[in-house]
């Protein structure tokens, strides 16, 4: 196969922009997505979903799509060991999120159940919490362990709310949620959220909302209930520390390693060892991205991808943080 490697550079995308009857205007105001809409719910960074491919915004690639990237550059783009697991399937998703009301109650199916009934990767998905109301809350479980005939129980009877852990959340905190975790992001949060390339969602419950036709959105009790897991003893929420420029681990599962990066000098960061595409969210300040003799500004709100082949980028910043993610 010829040589790429010389075309690729460090990229930006286009977010896709999703209107959402939960949504609102943070990632307006607070991540600068130049968007009036008052009810968008949710910010696509970087995506392969079908339908929903990220362009390109700059540079000698402006406007091929990620998928046209992936089928051009291959392991180039992606790395050896992740075109050879996944081919020409980007294996993540990368969003941000702004819930101005409650969403629904909810669960992923994994990777088995995802084949066989979608064609689709399974949904494991982790979250960092950006931004917070007054006492906001996640949805994370059920606050006991219950059986299958307990949970239909409550579900026919309307009391699935009272069964429900709910936990307050603070910037910072992170999260990670595994498919069959009933969860829900509560009102007033914005978040990050890393996640298998996957767009199935099992509702279970929708706080009794109709959309703007006057109907209840769909529920998805049978398929949630192959899915679902019954236990309580999950422990979500992620332990982390921070040692400025240098890297965190935030959460290395089978999907995804996460780390955080906190920089108030200018640093470098080598990708030699990985065999991964590398993705960079900005979550605080700016910093500046040197890339050979390309020069590139990450401000907060931003993300960018930097293929395999590149094994070192340099950063700089006087106070940036920065949420780094790979497979």
């Amino acid at each position: 196969m010829k040589n790429n490697n010389e075309s690729l550079y460090v990229l930006k995308f286009r977010p896709i922009l999703k209107k959402k009857l939960w949504g609102g205007t943070k990632l307006n105001n607070i991540l600068h997505k130049k968007n009036t809409n008052k009810s968008i719910g949710e910010s696509w960074e970087i995506s392969a979903v079908k339908d929903n491919y990220s362009i390109v915004t700059e540079g000698r690639l402006a406007g091929r799509s990620l998928q046209e990237l992936l089928s051009t550059y291959r392991e180039s783009l992606i790395g050896a060991k992740n075109y050879m697991r996944f081919g020409d399937n980007f294996p993540l998703l990368i969003k941000f999120i702004d819930a101005k009301e409650d969403l629904s109650v909810q669960l992923h199916p994994d990777d088995q159940i995802a084949e066989k009934k979608h064609n689709s990767f399974g949904k494991t998905e982790m979250w960092y919490v950006l931004q917070t109301d007054s006492k906001s809350r996640l949805i994370i479980g059920f606050d006991k362990e219950i059986n299958p005939d307990q949970y239909q129980k409550h579900i026919k009877e309307g009391t699935l709310t009272d069964i429900l852990n709910t936990v307050e959340v603070s910037p910072g905190d992170a999260f990670y949620i595994k498919p069959g975790l009933v969860h829900a992001i509560g009102k007033g949060i914005l978040l990050v959220e890393i996640q298998q390339t996957s767009d199935i969602t099992y509702r279970i419950y929708d706080w009794d909302r109709i959309d703007n036709d006057g109907n209840p959105r769909e529920l998805h009790q049978e398929d949630a209930l192959e899915a679902i897991d019954f236990s309580n003893n999950q422990i979500s929420k992620i332990k982390y520390s921070e040692t400025p420029n240098k890297i965190n681990t935030l959460i290395n599962c089978e999907f995804f390693i996460t780390n955080t990066i906190v920089i108030n000098k200018e640093i470098t960061v080598s990708h030699d060892q990985l065999d991964s595409f590398v993705i960079y969210i900005c979550i605080e300040g700016k910093a500046i991205v040197y890339q050979d003799k390309d020069i590139l500004t990450l401000q907060l709100g931003e993300t960018i991808l930097v293929p395999a082949c590149i094994k070192n980028i340099r950063m700089y910043s006087d106070g940036a943080k920065l949420l780094q993610t790979y497979v």
